[in-house]
């Protein structure tokens, strides 16, 4: 300072605040407290993820592979239990098991749901309420009457779906002339022609030619009681509906119907014989090594009922080893009660709880991460199967998705599988690699002609299958999904073949399939947010720049149906009702975590969104760092079969903790 005339000290007065100070200052203290709330969100999600890692880690088996429960519907334990008294195989203690969870399924209002909170369903209901008439629960208790009056209300039997009409007429119950045929025959058609049984689904195809024995036969054993209760008038149990227009594909498919029912009354005696004689070796060529078929049990209990109607005896090898694979189908409960799985998905559940440990940190050597490798490698499938009949030149190499399904891999586990090894450094890694160049040729080999990938099969879209009276439990065929079309992409990519002609097919193909809404369809699992969950992160991988509009719209679209909570969710029936469903349901861990992963690889860590669907996870976590998921946010059939993997609501929510607190999908480690 310097003196003045005046004495001064010739400082400058203070000066006043400006309008730009004070924006600053804002912007400061705005910046400051985005910083702590990312320090807080950081900090719940690295206490999060350290639980949640220590509790996958500590259910994994001793064998190296993980797998949770598979919770589908009861008609699995009805089903269950009509087997045994058709094969005159009855347990008490078995039975009362199987009642028991049955009982515990029921709805307040006396229907069964095929999902959690879902409505009652016809067909579910039914084969409950027969399956606890056989367990000894009389027609005129409360729980049963409510059923029944419930079944009458939806007009009896008569509307139920065939499989279920199917099971009652083997009792009797049901008129086998009013079911819909389809004869062994079929096993005749060539491959070209439309209908052969390589134009369904390898999961249909599987259940339907053991049904094509059973319904040569029609077969009827004595009926414990009558079912009177459950028809509109027991008099008229079946009344008459009339045909759709001739002109119409329903129409033509059932004047179809009625002339296989003509057939079966002449049909060519040796020839009947010769075409049951080639369905059961169809059948017996692909029962796997511990018995069942496919690894999932409606083709077990079928192909149980067909061959022990063409005289096998229960104490045949091939039937002794099937029924006791169903067996292995069936998880006690602490309470006593006996749930049936309809398939185990542990080649699923490893890889997937491999990937996200990787994710979440755990080091690429660790000894369980190792382990879990060595299990995958020793599940790849090294001879064809019923894939090889449209790829009869291609090398075998991809992974099922249970312990034995050698017949069936699928496309989606392969691809999966790959970006699991991938992340572990395995003390063998020139073992790790030629597994994985297999697979990438096999997947690669099993890309259908629109770009896309299906689950098991290639051009499986055959548009007949579904037409067929017969085939109303669900989708029959297999065509391209975004979500396996997803997976195998971002595996492709991971591998270093991005700029393959064939990876940029599936790229444009993924996004061509985008809805109009910006999410994609989930087939394999619930459903728009699980789609998009998927998509975005190969998008990613495959050098979709984050500004491209398809990102962009996908992750309005996720923003947008964030729920208040800050957790995402969607109920099954957006299946069913696109406009009021899509994206909206209850928050669940696994499908909050599938958006998390999706807004992640869009960029948007910093996001709003990005930030309250951790804090949900985080706040929603058990003590024992696991999360509870009651809701079923898997996809067997689109509406018709959900399923809950109770493995979900834990490798999901790591995975996109992991992601977050990482800033993306663990690489492969050096020397891998």
């Amino acid at each position: 300072m310097t003196a003045t005339t005046d004495g001064s000290t010739g400082a400058l007065p203070p000066r006043a605040p400006s309008a730009s100070d004070a924006t600053a200052e804002k912007t400061a203290a705005s910046a400051r407290t985005r910083s702590a709330v990312r320090d807080d969100t950081a900090d719940a999600a690295r206490r999060a993820t350290a639980r949640a890692t220590d509790h996958l880690l500590s259910v994994q088996d001793p064998a190296g592979w993980w797998k949770g429960d598979l919770e589908t519907n009861v008609t699995m334990d009805a089903e269950d239990l009509l087997l045994r008294q058709f094969l005159g195989i009855q347990d008490p203690e078995l039975t009362e098991a199987a009642a028991r969870y049955i009982r515990g399924e029921q709805c307040a209002d006396g229907t069964w749901a095929t999902f959690y909170g879902g409505p009652g369903e016809l067909s579910a209901t039914i084969e409950a309420y027969v399956a606890l008439r056989l367990a000894g629960d009389a027609p005129d208790a409360p729980h049963m009457a409510r059923a029944s009056a419930w079944v009458r209300e939806q007009g009896g039997i008569a509307a139920a779906r065939v499989f279920t009409r199917i099971w009652l007429a083997l009792f009797g119950w049901w008129k086998w002339d009013d079911l819909p045929q389809l004869p062994p025959e079929l096993l005749y058609f060539p491959k070209w022609f439309p209908l052969n049984i390589y134009d369904f689904g390898c999961w249909a195809r599987q259940t339907i030619v053991p049904l094509t024995i059973v319904s040569a036969k029609r077969p009827v054993r004595p009926a414990p009681f009558a079912l009177d209760e459950l028809h509109t008038d027991p008099r008229r149990p079946n009344p008459p509906r009339p045909l759709a227009p001739a002109a119409s594909w329903d129409g033509v498919f059932q004047r179809l119907d009625k002339a296989l029912h003509l057939y079966h009354k002449v049909a060519f005696r040796k020839l009947r014989r010769a075409a049951m004689r080639s369905a059961a070796r169809w059948i017996i060529e692909r029962q796997e090594n511990d018995g069942c078929w496919g690894g999932i049990q409606p083709p077990a209990v079928y192909s149980v009922i067909a061959l022990h109607l063409l005289g096998y005896d229960l104490d045949h090898p091939v039937l002794r080893t099937g029924l006791a694979s169903l067996d292995r189908f069936a998880v006690r409960r602490a309470d006593g009660a006996r749930m049936i799985e309809a398939c185990q998905s542990p080649v699923w559940d490893t890889c997937l709880a491999t990937i996200a440990l990787a994710d979440a940190g755990v080091p690429a050597d660790h000894p369980q991460l190792v382990q879990a490798a060595e299990w995958m490698l020793a599940e790849q499938i090294d001879r064809p199967g019923d894939w090889s009949v449209k790829r009869p030149q291609l090398p075998s190499g991809g992974w099922a998705f249970e312990f034995e399904n050698d017949n069936y891999p699928d496309i989606d586990d392969t691809a999966e599988v790959v970006l699991a090894l991938r992340r572990v450094k395995h003390p063998d890694p020139q073992r790790v690699e030629a597994a994985v160049r297999r697979a990438v040729r096999w997947n690669f080999g099993m890309q259908s002609k629109d770009g896309g990938w299906a689950a098991f099969d290639v051009d499986n879209t055959s548009p007949f299958p579904n037409r067929l009276p017969f085939c109303d439990f669900g989708e029959v065929i297999d065509p391209p999904s975004a979500d396996v079309t997803a997976h195998v992409v971002e595996m492709l990519a991971d591998v270093g073949r991005t700029h393959d002609p064939r990876t940029r097919r599936g790229v444009a193909w993924l996004l061509a399939e985008q809805e109009p809404c910006g999410a994609w369809f989930g087939r394999w699992g619930t459903n728009y947010v699980y789609g998009t969950g998927s998509v975005l992160p190969a998008l990613a991988a495959a050098g979709i720049p984050r500004s491209h509009p398809a990102v962009r719209r996908a992750v309005r679209w996720l923003e947008g149906v964030q729920n208040d909570d800050g957790g995402w969710g969607e109920d099954q029936r957006s299946y069913r009702d696109k406009e009021q469903w899509a994206g909206r349901g209850a928050s669940t861990a696994s499908q909050t975590a599938w958006a998390l992963m999706a807004l992640l690889a869009a960029g948007e860590r910093d996001g709003e969104a990005v930030r309250r669907g951790v804090r949900w996870l985080a706040a929603t976590q058990r003590e024992d760092g696991s999360w509870d998921e009651p809701y079923f946010t898997g996809t067997g059939f689109p509406w018709d079969f959900s399923i809950n993997y109770h493995l979900y609501r834990q490798v999901f929510p790591l995975t996109a903790l992991g992601r977050y607190l990482n800033g993306g999908p663990a690489v492969a480690p050096v020397g891998a």
